[in-house]
């Protein structure tokens, strides 16, 4: 499978566990599987949920920025793939 590096971590919220996202390129949308890689960090996620000024969203375009719930920690500056 391919990966193309799509954006990065800003922040993550563990209570709600949500991650907030700078989507550098291209564009994120529901159902798409994404990777999250960074130092400790290493596992996919299919995007079931989006959020972008507290408002659902089917898709985020390039330099957004959007809530994404995670299943697992991730932490600031962890890098974010698409995987196809």
């Amino acid at each position: 499978m391919a990966e193309e590096k799509i954006g990065e971590v800003v922040k993550y919220f563990s209570k709600p566990g949500v991650a907030a996202i700078k989507v550098m390129d291209d564009e994120l949308k529901i159902g798409d599987v994404i990777k999250f890689v960074g130092y400790t960090t290493d596992f996919e996620e299919t995007i079931d949920s989006m959020e972008m000024d507290n408002s659902k969203v089917d898709k985020a375009p390039a330099g957004s920025m959007v809530g994404i719930k995670v299943k697992d920690r991730v932490r600031a500056g962890d890098e974010i793939f698409k995987v196809t």
